[in-house]
C-alpha cells in the first residue's frame, strides 16, 4: 500500500481522515499487554487495526476480577463477561479469530499480511517461524511490511528462550531493587510491559519513516527487559559510571532534597525543590532560613536527609494539606496531592486534557476508558482521531474483514 495513497478500509471513520496515522493497516497477533498496548497507540492515532485472536481469545479477556457485562456464550461453550484489563489495552480495534494451526486461517492471515503496513507479534522467539511465518516469508509476501516483535528477555543471548512476564521483569532489569521503602516493590502498573509496548511504538513509526525513503519494511525488535533498562537513567550511572549500587529510593529522591512525599495533619503532600531557588521560595513560604546549617545546598540536605523530613513533617503537622497546597503555590512551590484513581478521573484538568473517553460498547453499552496522553493542535480529542471505537468482543468483526478481504 503506498504511503501517499492511503486505502479506504472497513473502519475508517470520515473524522479519522485527518488522524496521523490514518490509511495504515495493522495487523496485531500478540496478547497481554506490551503488543496489545503498541497497537492501541496505533489506533489512537488513526491506523486500522486488526487484532488477530486465537479461538479462546486474547489471555487478558479472562483476567480478572473485575469482570463487567451480561454473560456471553463462548466458542468452548462457556460463558465468559468482559474484563476490565482486556478493556485497558483494546480501544479501536477490530477482533478476527483465527485458529493458526488450520491451515485455511493461515490462508487467511497470509492475505491480511499482503495488504499490511506493521505486523505485531509477542511470541517466543521462534513460535511464529514454526507456524509458517517466519521473517523471510512475512517480507515475500510483502516487502514493505514493518514488524515488531516484542520478547521477555531479548531475541537472542543465553535467556532468550525465557517466557517474559512483567512482574519477573520489573525484578529482573532492576527496577524493584530501587523501589519501596523496607523491601523491593514492584510498580502499581504493568510498567515493564507498557514501556515495551511504548518503544515498540517509537520502533515502528520509525521503521515507517525509513520505508517511506527505502520502499522497504524492516524487523523491529525490543524486549521487557531492554525496557527495563532503557529507564534507569541517573540510578544506572550511579553504578556504571560512579560505582553505587543504588538501593530502595522510598518516597525521597537520592540526588535531590527536598523532593518527596511528606506528612501533613490530614493527607500526605508532594513537594518537588528541583533548584535552589526553589528551596529558598520554600524557605520563604514556611518563614525559615535558606541557610541554616546542614541544609544550606543540596547536597547538605541530601546528606541530612532524615533530618530535613523531620523537621518538615513536625512544621506539616499543625495544618491540614489543603492548607499547605495552597500557601505552597503562592510560593511558586512545585507540590501536589496523593490522588487515589476516582479523584484523578473526576479531576477538572484531567477531564481538560481527554483522558477520559466514552465510548459505545457492543455489549456494555456505553463506557468510560482511560485516554491517550497525545493530543494534537487541530482538534480537542485525546489522540489523532475525531472519535473512538469501545474494545472488541471476541471476533466481532470476523465477517466483515473476511469479506472485505474477498471484495
Amino acid at each position: 500500500m503506498p504511503d501517499d495513497e492511503p486505502d479506504d478500509q472497513p473502519g475508517d471513520q470520515p473524522g479519522d481522515q485527518v488522524a496521523p496515522l490514518s490509511g495504515l493497516l495493522v495487523l496485531d497477533l500478540t496478547r497481554a499487554l506490551a503488543g496489545p498496548h503498541a497497537a492501541m497507540t496505533l489506533g489512537d492515532l488513526g491506523a486500522r487495526v486488526i487484532k488477530v485472536e486465537p479461538p479462546a481469545g486474547d489471555d487478558t479477556r479472562s483476567w480478572g476480577p473485575p469482570f463487567v457485562g451480561p454473560p456471553q456464550d463462548a466458542d468452548d461453550g462457556s460463558t465468559v463477561r468482559e474484563s476490565t484489563y482486556f478493556l485497558s489495552a483494546n480501544r479501536n480495534k477490530e477482533s478476527l479469530v483465527l485458529d493458526l494451526k488450520s491451515e485455511a486461517d493461515r490462508d487467511v492471515l497470509a492475505r491480511l499480511v499482503e495488504r499490511a503496513d506493521v505486523l505485531m507479534e509477542n511470541y517466543r522467539v521462534g513460535v511464529l517461524d514454526r507456524l509458517g511465518f517466519p521473517v523471510s516469508r512475512l517480507h515475500d509476501l510483502n516487502p514493505r511490511l514493518v514488524v515488531l516483535s516484542i520478547t521477555g528477555f531479548g531475541h537472542d543471548g543465553p535467556e532468550a528462550s525465557r517466557a517474559g512476564y512483567d512482574q519477573i521483569a520489573q525484578g529482573e532489569g532492576g527496577l524493584m531493587s530501587i523501589t519501596g521503602t523496607e523491601q523491593p516493590t514492584k510498580v502499581g502498573v504493568p510498567i515493564a510491559d507498557l514501556i515495551a509496548g511504548m518503544n515498540g511504538t517509537i520502533g515502528v513509526l520509525a521503521a515507517l519513516t525509513e520505508r517511506a525513503r527505502t520502499g522497504r519494511g524492516r524487523v523491529v525488535r525490543t524486549s521487557l527487559l531492554a525496557g527495563m533498562v532503557g529507564v534507569h537513567a541517573f540510578q544506572g550511572t550511579r553504578w556504571t559510571v560512579a560505582g553505587e549500587v543504588p538501593g530502595l529510593a522510598g518516597d525521597h529522591h537520592p540526588s535531590i532534597a527536598p523532593y518527596g512525599m511528606f506528612a501533613t495533619a490530614s493527607a500526605p503532600i508532594q513537594i518537588a525543590c528541583g533548584s535552589e531557588g526553589l528551596w529558598r521560595a520554600l524557605c520563604g513560604a514556611l518563614q525559615w532560613d535558606p541557610e541554616d546549617d546542614g541544609f544550606a545546598t543540596n547536597p547538605e540536605r541530601v546528606a541530612h536527609r532524615d533530618d530535613l523530613v523531620e523537621r518538615l513533617e513536625s512544621h506539616f503537622a499543625h495544618q491540614p494539606a489543603e492548607h499547605w497546597l495552597r500557601l505552597l503555590a503562592e510560593a511558586g512551590v512545585p507540590s501536589g496531592k496523593v490522588r487515589s484513581m476516582d479523584d484523578v478521573y473526576s479531576w477538572d484538568q484531567a477531564l481538560s486534557q481527554g483522558l477520559l473517553l466514552s465510548v459505545e460498547h457492543s455489549t456494555l453499552g456505553p463506557i468510560d476508558l482511560p485516554g491517550s496522553p497525545l493530543r494534537f493542535d487541530d482538534n480537542a480529542f485525546s489522540g489523532g482521531r475525531s472519535s473512538h471505537d469501545p474494545p472488541p468482543t471476541l471476533g466481532e468483526h470476523n465477517d466483515a474483514i473476511r469479506e472485505w478481504l474477498d471484495s
